[in-house]
């Protein structure tokens, strides 16, 4: 397994079926990150909304040195097929509430999926997972950087979407 292929991911969320697995054919690598965030799952995807107007990652690589917004934008959250996201992705399904799942044509596919998830004990806080698949086509040799790489930026989105949910939804109570 490379490096970064599988982060935070449970063996459920390894095994679930996600819309971006029927796309792109040949030799595919697979990748599943996931993370917790103490928020409602229709918070946690409007953050991922956000994704049409910038990548939340690594501003100075990814976003030319501009910060990415701290405040949502409601309109972002008005979807239709065939968005851009991201600079490099077109939307080509959702589900509001549940899932985005874009593709980079001819070699990504990914799928931001978010559900609920149930914490122990009476007073728990709301929980949501926000599991991403991301599917990378083409030979091994040169796949394994990108998935690398593409961790690396990945991770610093999760937890910067996380951050701002969570941020949002102590204001929401």
């Amino acid at each position: 397994m490379t490096p970064g292929q599988v982060w935070g991911a449970t063996p459920a969320e390894l095994d679930a079926q996600l819309p971006c697995d029927s796309m792109l054919s040949g030799t595919v690598t697979v990748c599943d990150r996931s993370i917790a965030v103490q928020a409602e799952p229709w918070l946690v995807f409007a953050w991922l909304c956000q994704l049409r107007a910038t990548p939340y990652s690594y501003d100075r690589i990814r976003n030319l040195g501009r910060p990415s917004p701290s405040d949502r934008d409601p309109a972002l959250s008005e979807l239709a097929v065939g968005q851009e996201f991201m600079g490099a992705f077109e939307l080509v399904d959702f589900t509001p509430d549940e899932h985005i799942t874009l593709l980079a044509r001819p070699r990504v596919a990914v799928t931001y999926a978010v559900h609920r998830h149930e914490l122990p004990g009476a007073n728990a806080p709301v929980s949501t997972r926000l599991h991403v698949r991301v599917r990378f086509a083409g030979p091994r040799v040169i796949v394994i950087p990108v998935v690398f790489g593409d961790f690396i930026m990945m991770r610093k989105q999760l937890l910067t979407l996380k951050e701002l949910a969570e941020r949002e939804a102590r204001v929401v109570v």
